[in-house]
């Protein structure tokens, strides 16, 4: 039987550092030396390829995702032994799922990641300088960062308020700005 989802902040805060229940291997100890790359994409919409083909398996791409690291040189793919080089064509994670709980903003990734925004996990939109579309993305863990989906950033705006000219919204404490009013969010 499937253990329910918890729905208090105290609960989805301990998911949240357990990761999905799933724990993290500590990749940030590890400092194996570079043994190439190997051809693994992470294109722009979350699709995991490797030569080529898509990775159908989410479990792999869930095992892959707890070893990822994001290296001055770029991605790597790290174990106490190896570190393979990978290309993410955007941010490695999607975010795909919100909800509210306590005041605060609850997201999940593609990957199983629970984030719950704050000082720590911030919600930063900037604007594509070329399109002027925003472009949402919320901090996963060490130098990972998810891409906020577009319908969930409708979400966001939807839940939004004006604070200091900008449209923003709350996650406990935390105020993070989705774009200035009267930039066609609203």
């Amino acid at each position: 039987m499937a253990e329910k989802e918890p729905n208090t902040l105290d609960g989805l805060a301990r998911l949240a550092s357990e990761q999905g229940g799933r724990g993290l291997p500590p990749v940030h100890l590890w400092h194996p030396e570079h043994c190439g790359d190997i051809d693994i994409v992470i294109q722009a919409d979350g699709i995991w390829m490797h030569e080529g083909t898509p990775i159908g398996r989410p479990e792999l791409t869930r095992l892959f995702s707890t070893v990822l690291r994001k290296d001055p040189d770029g991605y790597h793919l790290v174990t106490p032994v190896e570190k393979l080089k990978i290309t993410v064509e955007d941010l490695p994670f999607r975010a795909i799922r919100l909800k509210a709980v306590e005041g605060h903003l609850v997201f999940e990734t593609d990957q199983g990641d629970t984030v719950i925004a704050g000082p720590d996990h911030p919600l930063v939109v900037e604007t594509d300088p070329e399109t002027q579309e925003p472009a949402p993305r919320l901090h996963v863990r060490a130098d990972l960062w998810a891409r906020v989906s577009r319908s969930l950033f409708y979400e966001l705006v939807e839940r939004a308020e004006p604070v200091d000219g900008r449209l923003s919204v709350r996650s406990g404490e935390a105020v993070f700005a989705l774009g200035p009013v009267g930039a066609g969010l609203e």
